[in-house]
């Protein structure tokens, strides 16, 4: 297998601590613009994941998250915003960090490297071929997320990635991998960075995807969100005010009662 780490190779930039605040952030900025280019010639790649992720899910599935450092926290990120978003449960869209949960605020040394953990992580969710299981890794080389995905196969278990590396070892255990080549980063090796964006654009067309197809949108709103606070209140009245073309008082009525955007426009409309 040819496989070339272009998320380690040297910046094309040299010198930085000799950079003004504009250059560098003109640079950065310069770099930045490339990672949807990335993204784009990944989509038939993302398209063939996402299928998988909407029929596991439309059949009462989960979608499983695993990661180390930032590209755990990103997954981590994603699922825990679709409950909000979509008035999804909290146990739809997973996110399993190497470390575990202390690890999303401060790094958990050497729990990446580890070969089995992923898995015995994944097994406290009862973990069955109903589910779908992406790994997340920049580099596409993190053995937590490697070994997870390898342990998966052999189970049967449908299984995805994300990963800045063209032909990794991630790539070739994922069933469905995705692999968006940003190239090497602004500050040599930092993954955060483009590689991070990467990560985030393609978890945003997971998620908001597959919701969309599994109902939870109407029009382009998000009428399944939860109504946690005054600003999302008030979004949903406006929703149930251009959705039935009432004044604020009627669709603030509807909103009490119901305390859903979707039952209070449905059962306005069955009357």
């Amino acid at each position: 297998m040819s496989f070339t780490k272009t998320t380690e190779q040297d910046s094309l930039y040299d010198d930085l601590e000799k950079m003004s605040v504009k250059d560098i952030i003109y640079n950065i900025n310069k770099e930045d613009k490339t990672v949807p280019l990335a993204v784009e010639k990944a989509l038939p790649q993302i398209e063939a994941l996402i299928n998988q992720v909407t029929d596991k899910l439309s059949n009462g599935g989960r979608l499983f998250y695993i990661g180390a450092g930032t590209s755990g926290r990103l997954g981590i990120l994603d699922a825990s915003e679709c409950p909000p978003t979509f008035g999804v449960s909290h146990d739809i869209v997973i996110g399993l960090i190497a470390g575990g949960d202390k690890a999303i605020r401060k790094a958990v040394e050497n729990a990446e490297d580890s070969t089995t953990q992923g898995w015995e992580d994944l097994k406290t969710f009862n973990i069955s071929k109903k589910d779908i299981v992406i790994g997340i890794a920049a580099s596409g080389t993190t053995p937590y997320v490697v070994s997870t995905l390898k342990m998966c196969n052999n189970k049967n278990i449908t299984t995805g990635c994300i990963t800045c590396n063209k032909n990794s070892p991630l790539s070739t255990e994922a069933l469905f991998p995705v692999e968006v080549v940003v190239g090497p980063e602004f500050l040599t090796g930092s993954s955060r960075m483009k590689a991070g964006t990467a990560q985030k654009l393609v978890l945003n067309m997971i998620t908001t995807t597959s919701m969309i197809q599994l109902g939870k949108v109407k029009g382009n709103k998000m009428v399944d969100m939860q109504l946690s606070n005054d600003k999302l209140v008030e979004r949903g009245v406006k929703m149930i005010m251009k959705e039935l073309k009432i004044s604020f008082e009627e669709a603030t009525i509807l909103l009490n009662k119901h305390k859903s955007v979707r039952k209070s426009i449905d059962n306005a409309r069955t009357k």
